[in-house]
């Protein structure tokens, strides 16, 4: 049988500091009690003990008792765990906020400096540049949706990235943006992966009608995200990679690109494929 996991590594999980670790394990396991208590249960100095509790409080991890004296109560590991993501959230907003003020003032300090160094460089502009698969590819996955203004289109074998980009997902569906998923057809995939596919599609459905989807019938030569295709060539932005099977993920590299022709060439190709060869 496997050991269990050490409390105190779970809690750093969540960026608590070490009082604060000690504190909520110390409340997990005795319920509700005083700041005296909790200090001499746990060693942490009584000149912190009412600074590290009100800091837990204000994450929204245990509740403040009134009276003589106050009483902490720690909230349910469920709540604890839905307010943590819940602060992370926030903090973004915040963050995306912070910087969408910041974006008029930017762009005119430093636009300028930028076109200035770029007279010297080749006219033609890169079409593609490269980041590695994983949390650098999610991060620009997750910009696009929230840079897109009208739709979204994902060509993906099983989306098990999908609770990865859920809030960027989300916040994009709350703008009106239409995202469309073409799948590759389970009988392609591996029973592991097919079912994580299955268990994806079936959150999509309940918790995200209007996400349209379907599943094509032959194997796609790459997958990706793209947003907001114009036939007009003006605009768009995609980031995919190709099918290698024989890569690993960890050694692979996904291409972005914001040239408006190639993004409408591959809405085009989406297009032919969600049409002619694919199925509900």
């Amino acid at each position: 049988m496997d050991a269990p996991t050490d409390p105190d590594d779970l809690l750093q999980r969540l960026d608590l500091t070490e009082y604060q670790r000690t504190a909520l394990a110390f409340l997990f396991e005795s319920g509700r009690t005083t700041a005296p208590d909790i200090s001499d249960g746990t060693g942490i100095p009584q000149a912190r003990i009412y600074g590290v509790l009100d800091s837990l409080a204000n994450l929204g991890f245990i509740k403040v008792i009134p009276g003589r004296p106050k009483k902490y109560q720690p909230k349910s590991p469920e709540q604890v765990l839905k307010r943590a993501m819940e602060n992370r959230r926030q903090e973004y907003e915040d963050y995306r906020s912070d910087v969408a003020e910041l974006r008029e003032s930017f762009i005119d300090t430093f636009g300028p400096m930028y076109e200035r160094a770029d007279e010297d460089l080749t006219p033609t502009a890169e079409l593609f540049h490269v980041v590695d698969v994983g949390e650098p590819s999610e991060t620009e996955t997750r910009r696009l949706y929230h840079d897109a203004n009208t739709a979204v289109y994902v060509i993906t074998n099983s989306f098990a990235y999908f609770g990865d980009v859920e809030p960027a997902v989300a916040d994009a569906l709350d703008r009106g943006v239409e995202i469309s998923v073409l799948f590759l057809d389970p009988t392609h995939l591996p029973a592991e992966k097919a079912a994580v596919q299955e268990a994806v599609v079936e959150r999509l459905s309940d918790e995200y009608p209007s996400i349209e989807f379907r599943f094509s019938e032959e194997v796609l030569p790459w997958r990706g995200t793209f947003v907001d295709p114009s036939m007009d060539y003006d605009s768009g932005e995609a980031i995919f990679l190709v099918e290698e099977p024989e890569v690993p993920d960890h050694k692979r590299k996904a291409a972005l690109t914001g040239n408006g022709s190639f993004v409408a060439g591959m809405k085009r190709y989406f297009d032919l494929v969600w049409e002619f060869d694919s199925s509900l």
